[in-house]
Order: C-alpha cells, then structure tokens, then sequence
C-alpha cells in the first residue's frame, strides 16, 4: 500500500469539525491518512483537535507553518472564503496539494491564478464542491454519456435554504448564496453536461438586514439567485439559489433528454439516490 497522506489544516471552525473530520477519521482508519498539523487563529481550539476526536500531532496560529511543514503532503484550507486564495496560493508554492473549500477565491482574477499556479506547481488542486467525484455523480455521469436519456435538451437544478445565523461572513463581500448554495448546482451542471457557453441572471439581496450571531447586520452579499444557462447543442439549465428559502420539495437536479430524464432525489448523494426513466 502507498503512503498515507499527511494532512495539515488551516481552519478548525464548524466546517473542518463536521463532514471534513468525519471522512478523515474514515480514511486515519483505513491507514490512508494521518492528521499531521492544525491551524487556526482561536488559540482555545487547540485542546480539541489535538484530542482524540481528530488527533493532530501539533497546533499553530500560523498558516505558514502548515504550508511549509516537510512532514506535511496536502493542505486542507477550511477557513473563512475570504483566506481561501491567499492560502492556497501559499501552499501550491510551496509544492503541496490542496483540498480549498469553496469558493477558492472570491476573485475570479484571483481564481483564474490559482488554476494556472497548480499546472506549474507539484501539488494538485482540487476546489469544493467536488461532488462530481461521487458515486452518485459518477453514475449519472455514465447514464447522461451512454446515451441513456439521448441528447440533453433541458435541466434545472434548485438548492437554497434560510441562511445561516452563524458566520457573519456568510453575508459580507466574498461571502453570499451563490458562492455557498449555488456553486453545487453549477459544478454538477458543467461536470455532467459540459463547459458554459452563456450566462445570465437575477442576483440580488431580498433581506438587507440579518441577525447572525445574536447581533443585526447589513447584508453586503447576494442571498437570492436565479441563473440561466447555456450549453451545447442549444441546451438550456435554471439553477435557482438562495438563502431566502423556508422549505422546499424539489429534487437538487433534473435533466431532460430528447428519450428519457434523470434526477438526483432531494439532497440525496448515497450511490443509489438517483432516478432514471
């Protein structure tokens, strides 16, 4: 066997807590990973990751410690979106592969740098949301390619909530629905029907003011969103996106084609939670 990947992590917060730290102690079990290194400004995490739950072996306030750590092969960075492209620049300098949340950057200058920095770096980059990479999307993906529905014509694709009332940066610049919601919709359209060819829409803030983290802020991000797509051969997708949405029942995508449609059921993404017909 290979290996393992040695981790470090830039960010502690609620989201490195959960669904990252859930799947790493999955991969620590199988003897393909090991937690190596953590990072965060909140000096009070460290006596969390370094316990047993997520087993760092060390704990830093600084990121540079993390991107140029000789023991260290990929950077997890699961910070707030507005350090995103700073670190990961670092660290692909630095020759190590990165894991970014997304968005990657808030810039799509920024963006566009960071994508040729990884074709000259040694470390590869991988951006969230990388859902295309799943069972789930795997398999529609060979459906879509085999010709099981024939040729798409038509898809939508919703996924929105409230918002949260937690992390004010939801709601400031860099921040907003569609870079939190949205991007799953897009990146599982362009991953299964192909590259944009056009785009436009309707983004704006419906809310102005929210109250997050017990205190009221002015929103400075979009947090309502309807998108329209276009890709080859005269196909046409909606996304509609949002942190203006109470509940729902609607499935996270459909996809029409000139013989058949395939879904992804709700929010679903187990191998299986898909439709065909």
């Amino acid at each position: 066997m290979a290996n393992p990947v040695r981790i470090g992590v830039v960010g502690c917060g609620s989201v490195m807590q959960h669904s990252y730290s859930n799947l790493i102690n999955q991969l620590k079990g199988r003897g393909l990973v090991e937690t190596v290194v953590a990072c965060d400004v909140q000096e009070e995490r460290k006596p969390l990751v370094l316990g047993p739950d997520y087993g760092y072996r060390r704990f830093t306030t600084d990121f540079e410690q993390v991107v140029d750590a000789e023991d260290v092969d990929l950077v997890l960075v699961t910070t707030s979106m507005q350090e995103h492209g700073m670190i990961t620049k670092a660290a692909l300098e630095a020759g190590k592969h990165v894991l970014v949340e997304k968005p990657m950057s808030p810039s799509l200058e920024e963006a566009a740098e960071l994508v040729e920095l990884a074709r000259k770096s040694k470390g590869h980059l991988v951006p969230a949301p990388h859902v295309i990479l799943s069972p789930t999307y795997q398999k529609i993906w060979r459906h879509i390619h085999n010709g099981d529905i024939g040729t798409p014509h038509l898809a939508r694709a919703f996924y929105g909530w409230a918002g949260p009332t937690w992390g004010q940066w939801f709601y400031r610049p860099g921040g907003g629905s569609m870079f939190d919601l949205g991007v799953y919709n897009v990146v599982s359209l362009t991953g299964l029907l192909g590259p944009a060819r056009r785009v436009t829409g309707l983004v704006g803030t419906a809310v102005p003011q929210r109250e997050v983290e017990g205190e009221m802020m002015q929103v400075e991000a979009d947090d309502n969103a309807h998108i329209c797509v276009e890709f080859a051969n005269n196909c046409y997708a909606v996304i509609t996106t949002g942190f203006t949405i109470q509940k729902y029942r609607t499935n996270a995508f459909e996809i029409y084609g000139s013989t058949g449609t395939i879904q992804m059921r709700g929010d679903d993404w187990d191998p299986d939670g898909y439709e065909l017909w």
